[in-house]
């Protein structure tokens, strides 16, 4: 998408989101993901995307596409997929939010022919008031017979009536916040995590369980040894100022290997009116 266009996308997404602002609730978010899981069961996986998709909505298949566009030019998609909503949060203008959990894709019928991973799904308010998919992207890993952490928390409803006055500037503030971070990366991953991340980080990495706080996403880098080297793509921010996404691309080098991913990121402002890294989710493209 050229410059001239990616404006005429911004200033539409922002009336959007302006038009459907309403006070939100994490059970909205999590009703939402709960019928869109309900809808693949009855209508099959295809037909769930695109009855749920924004517009504007991304999956990673493994490149960003549009989920009208995916799943638009394909047959039904076989096999059955179900998930669960473990990890939810909503900006407080209701405009904005995002969902997570386990899933299971199952091909076939045999017992054994089973996916495991998790997916993380971040929603955006549309004109009729309700939310639709912006993006959806996972990671597949071993299945665990430990419970998934339940992590859901009410926005600041004092935040609810704040509204984002220029959706140019809303939107530069979390480019340059990305980029910032990705450029701190590069010196290293560590001091870049640890600048960024909240204390309550989830951090989801393709053949790894979900790994939750601060203090085990650094140690899980540390005895990983990676680096990372990344360039943001593109942003978002809710009317309340609360919660906000990027996503873009990743290098990521272990010893000798390097592979390429896509990545997506949550943001939260905190107390201090500076904006954390709240979920951050890596989808694999290719090795080198």
């Amino acid at each position: 998408m050229n410059k001239a266009l990616s404006a005429i996308a911004a200033i539409c997404c922002y009336a959007a989101t302006t038009l459907a602002q309403t006070t939100g609730t994490t059970q909205t978010a999590i009703k939402t993901e709960e019928d869109f899981n309900k809808l693949a069961a009855r209508k099959g996986i295809k037909e769930a995307f695109l009855s749920v998709a924004d517009p504007e909505g991304l999956v990673f298949k493994p490149e960003p596409v549009k989920i009208t566009d995916f799943y638009g030019n394909i047959d039904k998609q076989p096999g059955t997929l179900t998930w669960q909503p473990k990890f939810a949060r909503i900006s407080a203008s209701g405009d904005l939010a995002v969902t997570a959990g386990p899933y299971v894709y199952t091909a076939g019928k045999a017992s054994d022919d089973k996916v495991f991973g998790d997916y993380v799904s971040i929603w955006r308010g549309g004109l009729d008031n309700k939310l639709k998919l912006l993006f959806q992207l996972g990671i597949q890993h071993p299945e665990s017979d430990a419970e998934p952490l339940v992590d859901v928390k009410e926005p600041d409803a004092a935040k609810a009536n704040t509204t984002t006055k220029d959706p140019f500037k809303a939107k530069a503030i979390i480019m340059s916040t990305d980029k910032a971070l990705n450029a701190t990366l590069q010196k290293s991953s560590l001091v870049g995590y640890k600048a960024f991340c909240s204390p309550e980080a989830h951090y989801y990495f393709p053949g790894f369980q979900p790994i939750t706080g601060q203090d085990k996403v650094l140690q899980f880098l540390s005895d990983q040894a990676i680096s990372i080297s990344a360039e943001t793509v593109n942003a978002g921010r809710s009317n309340s100022n609360d919660l906000a996404y990027s996503y873009g691309r990743a290098r990521i080098r272990k010893g000798n290997i390097v592979s390429n991913y896509n990545y997506v990121r949550v943001w939260e402002m905190d107390a201090q009116n500076h904006w954390n890294v709240l979920l951050e989710i890596l989808s694999a493209v290719e090795n080198e």
